[in-house]
């Protein structure tokens, strides 16, 4: 991408897990190489959470220094994903110095949140937090107002048939397909057989859903970690 001097963000720092090249396993972005940025730290506890080890650690790094290492890769696409990157304030300004950079840029948040103080540009994919996750009292319902339907989609991580119809008729009760997008059904990996939530959507007809499976679980071990 472009070299791009931004005087007034490059030396803030932000507290970075990991970064590191793969594919895109979910969203409809899925199977484009892409570039994960993961921040450190999250204000939630999902049940089934598969990247706790990023609730803590992590080393502080410039906005400049996270650019050179995107820019490393040669990728046009790239997702700041965590724990929960909007815990940290310093997301804002790294997420639109990727914009300024000429990146296509996807952040990944749980929707307990703020999502309107990101940049316009980026891609929003936002859960909203299931019963079965312990964590739904958590969600951020003012979100909704500011989906956009031309790039933000929501999803939803599926445990159980309880989680599948919250989802279902929260899906009806906001218009979510109207607003956004895409709506994204995910299973809790080993949790709940994913042809059950397929039999479930086409029984009651939501022909606007998309369902998909983690892909990176497939082509890796599931707890292989910068993947």
């Amino acid at each position: 991408m472009s070299e791009v001097t931004i005087p007034s963000s490059s030396a803030i720092k932000v507290r970075i897990h990991e970064i590191y090249c793969s594919v895109q396993g979910e969203s409809t972005w899925a199977g484009l190489p892409c570039v994960f940025v993961r921040l450190s730290r999250c204000n939630l506890r999902c049940r089934w959470c598969d990247t706790t080890y990023s609730f803590t650690g992590g080393e502080m790094q410039s906005i400049a220094a996270i650019l050179e290492r995107v820019r490393g890769y040669g990728v046009p696409l790239v997702e700041i994903t965590g724990g929960e990157p909007l815990v940290q304030k310093a997301c804002i300004p790294l997420a639109q110095a990727l914009v300024d950079a000429g990146y296509t840029v996807l952040i990944e948040t749980s929707g307990s949140l703020p999502i309107n103080t990101l940049p316009d540009a980026v891609h929003r994919i936002m859960d909203l937090k299931c019963p079965d996750s312990d964590m739904c009292k958590h969600n951020d319902w003012s979100n909704i107002e500011h989906l956009r339907a031309d790039r933000d989609e929501v999803k939803f991580v599926l445990a159980s048939r309880k989680d599948y119809e919250w989802s279902r008729d929260t899906i009806r009760q906001y218009n979510l397909t109207g607003r956004c997008k895409a709506v994204l059904f995910s299973p809790v990996f080993g949790d709940v057989d994913p042809k059950d939530i397929v039999d479930w959507m086409l029984e009651d007809g939501l022909h606007d859903v998309r369902f998909q499976l983690q892909m990176h679980k497939f082509i890796w071990p599931p707890d292989e970690r910068g993947v």
